[in-house]
């Protein structure tokens, strides 16, 4: 060894003479992540049955990643998990708001995170379940960055949404910012609104406000999974369900939360199910408004799950498993394993 060399350092001799390789740095093992079970999949593929079975498995709780299990009273229709089950296994983000709160993605955000902490504190495993794609992606890589909500203005654009409807919005929207108005429909209320809102208050696109992502999402590793049938088996099961929703009184809620202000909140009165329903109670509920009923209602239901399919196909993280070639205790073995073996 050489004179004057530093400790740790290392004399080599080759080509161009002797020169000194600077010993390798000593770095930390890599902290291992804790892990999330993140289950989405399109409308009647069974998720709640998965979760529920996997939760039971290995001392899970569940979040709901459902825009609309949060109200309360919104319950057949949004095929909110029964009571029972819920006393067996502890869910979070259901029934917290009444209809006359609001509920946003940001909302969910902290409201997921708060739940995740509080369940790795009791050494259990989260489990997010859910078909909102949009709230899972906030999740997963945090919540839209943008001015807060000014208050006249965003009523001023509600009152507009109720006079006119959404069609003419979406296309002043698209006019605005044609790249994020690609990323929604002009079904999307809330989502038009927030766009010109933000659009109004900045002068800016809401496509130039990037994704905030958080430190969070670095030290969770979320295990994601999107199960699912073809859609020739998926929209004969959403058919069959519709008519199993109507069957076990359905148009009696809506009726019941007309008279609690449903129609008076922008985003639950637009949910799939609850728009066509209170369409058919403000007609004159013929046997023909009522077949429309049904049919519009299953139509919307059916588009709702291709949504579902477009949106998750973006989504890198997602791992897909046709149910069709997997047994429900195929599945849930599956993911438990990934989950036991996965670092």
């Amino acid at each position: 060894m050489t004179q004057g060399l530093l400790f740790g350092e290392q004399e080599t001799q080759g080509l161009f003479g002797s020169f000194t390789l600077p010993e390798k740095e000593k770095t930390s093992p890599p902290v291992k992540k804790k892990k999330i079970i993140v289950l989405s999949g399109p409308t009647s593929v069974g998720k709640t049955e998965l979760s529920l079975q996997i939760a039971k498995s290995i001392g899970g709780e569940i979040i709901s990643a459902d825009s609309m299990q949060v109200y309360r009273g919104m319950d057949i229709g949004t095929a909110k998990v029964p009571k029972l089950e819920r006393d067996q296994v502890p869910h979070h983000l259901i029934d917290c708001r009444d209809l006359n709160q609001t509920f946003n993605v940001v909302d969910f955000f902290h409201e997921a995170q708060m739940a995740i902490q509080e369940i790795f504190q009791r050494d259990h495993t989260p489990i997010v379940v859910g078909g909102t794609g949009f709230y899972i992606h906030a999740l997963l890589y945090g919540p839209p960055t943008g001015p807060p909500s000014v208050g006249p203005l965003r009523d001023k654009l509600e009152e507009e949404m109720k006079e006119v409807g959404p069609v003419p919005l979406y296309a002043k929207l698209k006019e605005l910012d044609p790249e994020y108005a690609k990323t929604i429909s002009e079904r999307d209320r809330q989502k038009i609104i927030r766009g010109l809102e933000i659009i109004s208050l900045t002068s800016k696109k809401v496509s130039f406000f990037t994704k905030s992502i958080e430190d969070h999402h670095m030290h969770y590793d979320f295990r994601c999974w999107f199960i699912y049938f073809p859609k020739e088996i998926i929209y004969p099961r959403i058919e069959m369900r519709c008519d199993r929703m109507i069957a076990e009184g359905f148009l009696e809620e809506v009726i019941a939360l007309k008279k609690q202000g449903l129609e008076n909140n922008l985003s639950a009165s637009q949910a799939i199910g609850y728009r066509q329903c209170l369409e058919y109670l403000n007609s004159t509920k013929t046997e023909q408004d009522f077949e429309k009923f049904v049919f519009s209602f299953k139509q919307a239901s059916r588009k709702y799950a291709k949504r579902q399919f477009t949106w998750f196909r973006k989504e890198p993280l997602f791992r897909w498993v046709n149910r069709n070639n997997v047994s429900t205790e195929g599945i849930v073995e599956m993911i438990i394993q990934d989950m036991e073996t996965s670092f």
